[in-house]
């Protein structure tokens, strides 16, 4: 089932700006992070020079610092890494997951200076300088994950410790950039076609996808080229356009960051993956694409304390009775519909109740085994599925990497008038 005819384009990738010349200077000296809740860490400052902001959130994968930096997923954020050492191999060309670095600010406890791979282009202050976000090391971050864990999110400034006041003043007046039409700020603007006339193996044509972008991670878009002729779609594009102008075979919504109810470009994506599933066309969607599903259905989604986000999540598949191990990075759930919220936030941040935007059963497959929180949605008598983790990984374990497959299985049964 893979494509030979056209391989997709080179995409954008993060670690373009090193052929550019050297990075802008460093910042240094003692630093100052300042949570909301009244929490105050010391540090030294790296990275670009300026002041962090957004949601303090922590990722505990032990690698992938490259791809987690570069994932659209983490726009508005500042993030924390649980792993002590970042940086240790370097940033490679060719391994970000889009054009830029997106969270706002990069906690760590030490940035490694001299990487030690010999396909290192840079380090990752040279990156974050490149991309003019700030960092700060030499911090306490298990004292931060842990009062993350324990209270939940919050939001947080840094920078030089000799400006705490006006760093106080600027905590004072920042709001949560989940208010902030995130999706539209890390989406695609038109449509691209990323491999067109895909053949595969036996020279047959592949079928077409429209990807929704509401902030794409490079690999999704790599492994969807493999099964599909794929266009890549900014996520208020119309079902009806999809289908009358571009002859679309099936419908994908991808990961994104913010809040799924938020009324911007994450509901329009929401309004066509709707239109999809009452149209019969298969419909597959992972992270906000599952949650956008979720809303669609007419269940809530949530604000969660703090959220999935690493590598080592481990879902249990309630069909197979089996569990994967998978990457995650999410900060919002779709609530189960008997258990309800699950480790939600404090704030009690949630969607209104709405009436379902399409006539399908949907059903629990994939729940979190640590929380059994919902991962994943089956549309019943639907070629259409969600999931909440990342098959894609990058970082991650590969366990999932089949759903693609999954998927690809139900357009060939849909285009035939079969089932998957």
């Amino acid at each position: 089932m893979s494509g030979r005819k056209s391989e997709p384009p080179r995409l954008p990738d993060a670690a373009d700006v090193f052929a550019r010349g050297e990075a802008p200077p460093r910042a240094s000296g003692p630093g100052l992070l300042l949570t909301a809740d009244g929490q105050r860490y010391r540090g030294l400052l790296f990275g670009a020079k300026g002041i962090g902001e957004g949601e303090l959130v922590f990722t505990t994968g032990m690698m992938g610092f490259q791809e987690s930096l570069t994932d659209p997923s983490f726009a508005g954020q500042v993030l924390t890494f649980t792993y002590p050492l970042i940086g240790n191999y370097g940033v490679h060309a060719n391994r970000s997951e889009s054009g830029r670095v997106w969270p706002r600010g990069v906690v760590v406890r030490h940035a490694m200076e001299e990487p030690d791979h010999r396909d290192s282009i840079g380090t990752v202050d040279e990156l974050l300088r490149h991309h003019g976000v700030p960092g700060i090391e030499a911090i306490d971050t298990r004292a931060i994950t842990r009062h993350v864990r324990e209270l939940g999110t919050v939001l947080c400034v840094f920078g030089p410790e000799s400006e705490e006041v006006a760093l106080q003043a600027r905590l004072a007046d920042l709001t949560s950039p989940e208010l902030d039409d995130l999706v539209a700020e890390v989406s695609v603007r038109d449509i691209v076609a990323l491999n067109p006339g895909a053949t595969d193996d036996l020279g047959r044509p592949l079928p077409r996808l429209a990807a929704l972008d509401c902030g794409v991670k490079n690999n999704i878009l790599r492994h969807l080229c493999l099964h599909f002729e794929v266009l890549w779609c900014p996520p208020e594009t119309s079902l009806d356009d999809l289908l009358s102008t571009h002859k679309i075979d099936a419908l994908f919504c991808s990961n994104g960051p913010g809040d799924p109810a938020h009324p911007g470009r994450a509901s329009d994506a929401r309004r066509t993956l709707a239109a999809a599933v009452q149209h019969g066309l298969p419909v597959m969607g992972i992270c906000l694409g599952h949650q956008l599903m979720g809303l669609a259905s007419g269940l809530r989604t949530y604000k969660m304390r703090y959220g999935h986000r690493g590598a080592n999540q481990p879902v249990l598949d309630l069909v197979e009775r089996r569990v994967w191990i998978t990457s995650q990075n999410h900060g919002f759930a779709v609530a189960d519909p008997d258990a309800g919220m699950l480790a939600a936030h404090p704030s009690g941040a949630c969607s209104p109740e709405e009436p379902p935007q399409h006539d399908a059963e949907v059903v629990v497959r994939y729940v979190n085994a640590n929380d059994r929180t919902v991962e994943g949605l089956d549309l019943v008598g639907r070629p259409a599925f969600t999931v909440q983790f990342h098959p894609e990984a990058c970082p991650g374990p590969h366990d999932a990497a089949p759903l693609f497959t999954r998927f690809r299985s139900m357009v060939d049964a849909h285009l035939h008038g079969g089932e998957a």
